[in-house]
């Protein structure tokens, strides 16, 4: 199982990539858990929980830097989402991205 953390700006933004995600993985196979909050809770989720990846919403990419100096915090990869892959369409390629 690979725990994904997915950080937009609000947590409710990237419901639908997590379900086209979710529907990529299963369709394939692979075995993800993911799980969208919003950039100012981010510290405290990976506080709480265990991820194994990080994954910044276009929206959030200014905030990269910080958001990945969390990450390395908990030894875990950040990674930022292509504006291509932040839809339904994108799902193959960001679940590449996840499991690459």
């Amino acid at each position: 199982m690979t725990n994904v953390l997915l950080v937009c700006s609000g947590g409710m933004s990237s419901a639908i990539v997590e379900k086209a995600l979710l529907k990529e993985a299963e369709e394939q196979g692979k075995d993800i858990n993911v799980k969208a909050v919003g950039s100012g809770i981010a510290g405290e989720e990976l506080n709480n929980e265990k991820y194994d990846i990080l994954l910044v919403a276009p929206q959030v990419k200014h905030m990269f830097d910080t958001l990945k100096a969390l990450a390395d915090e908990h030894s875990i990869p950040a990674k930022p989402i292509e504006p291509r892959e932040y839809s339904p369409l994108g799902a193959k390629a960001l679940l590449e991205k996840i499991l690459g």
